[in-house]
């Protein structure tokens, strides 16, 4: 297993964690605030190490050991980074695990760039998630937002809230997924836990519906959360890949 630093042509310096072994290798891209370290992505590398396979980790602009502060950062800084991981240490097309907002990076890179994604996998994949903030957001809240350029929201994931910038908000909308067609030709495979009060299954049924692709699955899981890294839903995370590996 190889462990570094990548230089992006943007400038940035992201830490990543590279395991060799055959194609199409797999790449994982993590959530909000989330880094390479957590449960899912270190499952899915000890899975990969054992088959065989290559695998790739890394983390975002303001994540993890990634240069940064995360305040500075939007969606679209973020899938630049994703990019600039795949194609630099990556070879041919990939398996992109997207979880929660990484799923909408990886629709990204799969609407963007499908000649070098194989598959991609979202777990409770999040797309638009700024969209549907700002809806939820009340007058006081939205005027917090203006004015200040950043809003605290409390989070069960993190002992301190997490905040939203204006940056990220108006990127969030450039970079939507929703708002116009969105034909993938590779498979597709979402996953998602019914429990989850982060995305609900409205969202994900949402996203399906709008999907426009011949190959594509949705699996509710009854009762998982969105951490969705329990042994029952890892496991079935892993044989999701195998099937399309």
């Amino acid at each position: 297993m190889t462990a570094g630093y990548l230089d992006t042509a943007q400038g940035r310096r992201l830490a990543y964690d590279l395991t060799p072994g055959s194609g199409p290798g797999v790449v994982f891209l993590g959530g909000f605030r989330s880094d390479k370290e957590g449960s899912k992505a270190l499952h899915l590398e000890g899975w990969a190490r054992a088959r065989g396979r290559a695998f790739l980790r890394f983390d975002y602009s303001g994540h993890g050991a990634s240069s940064g502060a995360f305040e500075d950062g939007c969606i679209g800084d973020w899938a630049e980074d994703a990019a600039a991981a795949i194609g630099a240490l990556t070879e041919g097309p990939q398996i992109l695990v997207g979880s929660s907002m990484g799923g909408w990076i990886a629709l990204l890179l799969a609407r963007d760039h499908p000649e070098r994604v194989a598959a991609l996998v979202g777990i409770a994949a999040a797309p638009d998630f700024t969209v549907r903030l700002i809806a939820g957001l009340d007058a006081d809240a939205r005027d917090r937002l203006q004015r200040d350029g950043r809003l605290e929201v409390p989070s069960e994931y993190a002992p301190e809230p997490y905040v939203f910038t204006r940056r990220l908000i108006e990127d969030g909308a450039r970079q939507s997924v929703l708002d116009a067609p969105l034909r993938l030709s590779m498979p597709v495979r979402l996953l998602q836990g019914t429990a989850d009060t982060d995305v609900p299954v409205a969202a994900q049924m949402a996203l399906f519906g709008h999907l426009e692709a011949t190959d594509a699955q949705l699996t509710l899981v009854r009762g998982a959360d969105h951490r969705f890294s329990d042994p029952a839903c890892l496991a079935l995370l892993t044989r999701t890949i195998e099937a399309l590996a």
